[in-house]
């Protein structure tokens, strides 16, 4: 092993190592536990394991499964869809494709229930062991509607249960849905029974609740819980509870509901956590129950609800109050800090995923690591890690993000309000049509990219903002260019993307810690959520595209670094 590789491996190692050790030498943790878009979490326990799986949309590989310990510290382990075969997203918007994955485990085997938006609807997976392989999808074409989950009861019987329509497909107010059950073939994955109303419209259907959705059921000595999302994924978003004695119900609303909301709190108290719902519910070795759910955190002014880390993974604690779950109780606001779980030795080696974390990949590993994701299903080999040992190489080609394709594009997530990405690109463009660099990237129409590429024959920077229609045959105005000297044309660049809540800014160098201000001040909340719509957040991408013209360059990226700096922690 050279010098440089065992410096950078034992700088990673401390690295990680202080990371965990910080949030685990604390009495308390941080939420979110996953910082940037990990919505819909799912969560199972096995043995002194715990499991958690999220949404990933039309992001490949698909669905993120993660390990931990001890409910705060996780290390991404893999991702449940990985292989082509599995997941089609060709042609999908962003905020298509992967919606809601639940994830269970029963007699020796993991299953996890899906629904592919616009590509085959709801599917089962299984795999012996949760880091894969996993099964290629069983289509549950019965299954009308989205977010299922199973339920094994203790009498070995199983069920299917999800978000469907109105009854008889005539909805009495708009958002007007129901969950559905049905009994589960496991050994044959597929239905067996016909499908029966569990819920219709929500806890008081009298004052026409919207979008009941997200079920999970659980047994708790002889009753059975049913906890579902209620009121759309905003503002409005909440968690709510029901239970009865069979599974099959009937199932009675808690008299308190919801047990999880953020909407009636002040809209401009300080360091919001807004949108809370989507959850699911984990007992401890120990005992204990704890709660994973989505939330959103807002940058100023707070009471705008503009967010571009998208919808993320929190822990709270349960408590049982008069034979009912209770999430976050005894407190209105959702915490960024509450005591941990349990106290176990810091894990060394895992990517952190929450607090003020600092990342950087050297591209040293042969593979891309887990926290990397392709925009859509690759259909050829763009990229290498193998071509430059230590470098990501990239071919330059026609596609870009403005389209529904799989362009070379290899992002990952924003994870902070306050923080910064760099990268070091060495790239020498042929055209001027020829462009790599950085993205900060919402959706096909909502990104600015940061970008090297010639004019005139001269090396120059450029920063691009997209545009919301079609009219420009780049799809992306261009705010600044900025010429280097010629010298640099062959030379490596440094690109750096700082996020400061409503405004990003952008720089450059070509020597290391040298870096020229681009531009400053730039409208972030285009990129935000309440702006973009949809349900990502964004992404830091390396991306390289010849604007729909063949091109026979490559760019090799050398590092990238992302780096936390928010407020609340």
């Amino acid at each position: 092993m050279n010098n440089r590789l065992m410096n950078l491996c034992l700088g990673f190692l401390m690295l990680f190592a202080v990371s965990a050790a910080s949030a685990q030498n604390k009495p308390e943790f941080c939420n979110p536990i996953l910082a940037g878009f990990y919505p819909d979490p799912s969560i199972c326990r096995v043995g002194s394991d715990y499991y958690l799986v999220c949404s990933s949309f039309s992001y490949f590989p698909g669905i993120p499964i993660f390990q931990s310990k001890d409910l705060v510290n996780w290390k991404q382990i893999g991702h449940v869809m990985d292989r082509p075969e599995q997941l089609n997203l060709d042609s999908l918007g962003v905020s298509r494709g992967i919606f809601a994955p639940a994830i269970r485990y029963n007699k020796g085997l993991y299953y996890l229930t899906c629904t592919l938006v616009d590509k085959g609807g709801n599917f089962v997976v299984t795999a012996k062991r949760p880091e894969g392989p996993w099964s290629n999808p069983i289509w549950l074409p019965h299954v009308n509607g989205i977010d299922p989950s199973l339920f094994f009861d203790d009498d070995g019987k199983a069920y299917i249960l999800y978000n469907s329509i109105p009854p008889d497909d005539k909805p009495l107010y708009d958002g007007h849905r129901t969950i559905r059950m049905r009994r589960f073939d496991a050994a044959n994955l597929k239905v067996v029974s016909e499908e029966k109303i569990i819920i219709n419209g929500g806890v008081d259907i009298s004052k026409k609740p919207i979008w009941i959705e997200a079920p999970h059921i659980f047994k708790v000595g002889r009753v059975y819980y049913l906890i579902a999302a209620e009121g759309g994924t905003a503002g409005w978003h909440s968690e709510v509870v029901f239970r009865s004695t069979n599974a099959e119900g009937p199932y009675v609303p808690y008299e308190k509901n919801p047990i999880l909301t953020q909407r009636t709190l002040d809209p401009q108290r300080e360091f919001p956590v807004t949108s809370t719902g989507h959850a699911d519910l984990v007992q401890m070795e120990n005992g204990t129950w704890w709660a994973v759910f989505l939330g959103c955190r807002p940058y100023r002014p707070f009471d705008q609800g503009y967010y571009n880390t998208g919808r993320e993974t929190f822990l709270a604690p349960v408590a049982w109050r008069d034979g009912w779950p209770i999430i976050n109780p005894d407190l209105e606001k959702v915490q960024y800090h509450y005591p941990l779980p349990i106290k176990l030795p810091a894990a060394i080696g895992a990517t952190p995923h929450g607090g003020n974390i600092k990342v950087r990949d050297e591209f040293f590993s042969g593979k891309l690591d887990f926290h990397w994701e392709l925009l859509r299903t690759p259909r050829e080999r763009w990229y290498s890690l193998s071509e430059r040992k230590g470098l990501l190489a990239m071919r330059v080609r026609p596609e870009t993000c403005s389209d529904p394709v799989n362009p070379s594009f290899v992002g990952r997530r924003q994870q902070h309000l306050v923080g910064s990405a760099s990268v070091r690109l060495e790239f020498v463009p042929a055209a001027e049509n020829e462009k790599a660099g950085m993205l900060v990237f919402q959706n096909e129409k909502h990104f600015y990219y940061i970008c090297k590429s010639v004019t005139n024959g001269l090396p120059v920077v450029q920063l691009y903002k997209s545009t919301t229609d079609n009219k420009s045959d780049s799809r992306m105005d261009l705010l600044v260019s900025r010429e280097f000297e010629p010298r640099v044309k062959s030379k490596a660049v440094l690109f750096k993307i700082e996020a400061h809540g409503n405004t990003y800014s952008f720089s450059f160098a070509v020597e290391k810690d040298k870096w020229i201000l681009l531009s400053e001040n730039v409208d972030a909340t285009f990129l935000s959520t309440r702006i973009a719509k949809g349900f990502v957040g964004c992404m830091y991408a390396l991306y390289a595209t010849s604007l729909g013209k063949s091109s026979g360059s490559t760019a090799y990226f050398d590092w990238f670094e992302s780096a936390g700096n928010d407020e609340v922690y």
